[in-house]
Protein backbone atom coordinates (compact mmCIF):
# COMPACT_ATOMS: atom_id res chain seq x y z
CA UNK A 1 0.00 0.00 0.00
CA UNK A 2 1.28 3.45 -0.86
CA UNK A 3 2.09 5.93 1.91
CA UNK A 4 -0.63 8.40 0.83
CA UNK A 5 -3.29 5.67 1.12
CA UNK A 6 -1.99 4.86 4.61
CA UNK A 7 -2.09 8.55 5.59
CA UNK A 8 -5.68 8.79 4.34
CA UNK A 9 -6.68 5.79 6.48
CA UNK A 10 -4.94 7.30 9.50
CA UNK A 11 -6.59 10.70 9.04
CA UNK A 12 -10.01 9.05 8.67
CA UNK A 13 -9.66 7.56 12.15
CA UNK A 14 -8.24 10.70 13.74
CA UNK A 15 -4.50 10.03 13.70
CA UNK A 16 -2.23 12.98 13.01
CA UNK A 17 0.19 11.67 10.43
CA UNK A 18 2.87 14.35 10.69
CA UNK A 19 6.21 12.94 9.61
CA UNK A 20 5.62 9.39 10.83
CA UNK A 21 7.32 6.67 8.84
CA UNK A 22 5.24 4.04 7.08
CA UNK A 23 6.09 1.54 9.81
CA UNK A 24 5.14 3.87 12.67
CA UNK A 25 2.02 5.07 10.91
CA UNK A 26 0.71 1.55 10.36
CA UNK A 27 1.49 0.63 13.97
CA UNK A 28 -0.47 3.72 15.13
CA UNK A 29 -3.41 2.60 12.98
CA UNK A 30 -3.19 -0.92 14.42
CA UNK A 31 -3.29 0.45 17.99
CA UNK A 32 -6.17 2.82 17.20
CA UNK A 33 -8.15 -0.11 15.81
CA UNK A 34 -7.52 -2.14 18.97
CA UNK A 35 -5.11 -4.56 17.30
CA UNK A 36 -1.57 -5.58 18.13
CA UNK A 37 0.97 -3.07 16.76
CA UNK A 38 2.96 -5.88 15.20
CA UNK A 39 3.57 -4.48 11.71
CA UNK A 40 6.97 -5.54 10.32
CA UNK A 41 7.67 -7.88 13.22
CA UNK A 42 7.23 -11.13 11.26
CA UNK A 43 10.97 -11.50 10.73
CA UNK A 44 10.70 -15.27 10.44
CA UNK A 45 8.02 -15.04 7.75
CA UNK A 46 5.30 -16.38 10.04
CA UNK A 47 2.19 -14.60 11.27
CA UNK A 48 -1.08 -15.83 12.73
CA UNK A 49 -3.02 -12.75 11.59
CA UNK A 50 -4.22 -14.17 8.27
CA UNK A 51 -6.89 -11.51 7.66
CA UNK A 52 -4.63 -8.51 8.32
CA UNK A 53 -4.81 -5.89 5.57
CA UNK A 54 -1.12 -5.04 6.13
CA UNK A 55 0.08 -8.64 5.74
CA UNK A 56 1.95 -8.44 2.42
CA UNK A 57 3.64 -5.12 3.27
CA UNK A 58 4.41 -6.48 6.73
CA UNK A 59 6.45 -9.41 5.44
CA UNK A 60 8.31 -7.17 3.01
CA UNK A 61 9.18 -4.60 5.68
CA UNK A 62 10.12 -7.29 8.21
CA UNK A 63 12.81 -8.60 5.85
CA UNK A 64 14.53 -5.22 5.44
CA UNK A 65 17.66 -4.87 7.55
CA UNK A 66 17.32 -2.51 10.49
CA UNK A 67 19.31 0.68 10.36
CA UNK A 68 21.87 0.52 13.13
CA UNK A 69 24.11 3.39 14.05
CA UNK A 70 27.62 2.55 15.10
CA UNK A 71 29.10 4.78 17.79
Amino acid sequence: MQIQEIRDIAKAIGIKTGKLSKLNLIQEIQRAEGNFDCFASATQGECSQNDCCWRSDCFTMAQKPALVSVV
